[in-house]
């Protein structure tokens, strides 16, 4: 899988999760423990950044899921 396939995986599997939990961004940013903005947020769903797992960590707490479940997304094999 390539970098940005997997960035953009990984982005939305967050706001499926997001979305799931009837949070916006704005609700999530607000929720997140430490300072990160809405359109960073923004950038990590539509995978054109690629977040530290300390960042996934917190957006993962936030969502009350597993860092894992984050992470959780099919691969090829």
């Amino acid at each position: 899988m390539e970098k940005q396939e997997l960035l953009k995986n990984v982005g939305k599997r967050i706001q499926e999760i997001r979305n799931n939990k009837g949070l916006t961004q704005v609700e999530l940013v607000g929720k997140i423990n430490g300072e990160i903005d809405t359109t960073n947020i923004s950038r990590i769903e539509a995978g054109r950044t690629n977040p530290t797992i300390f960042t996934l960590y917190r957006i993962s707490e936030a969502l009350e899921v597993k860092l894992s479940d984050l992470l959780d997304i099919k691969q090829e094999q």
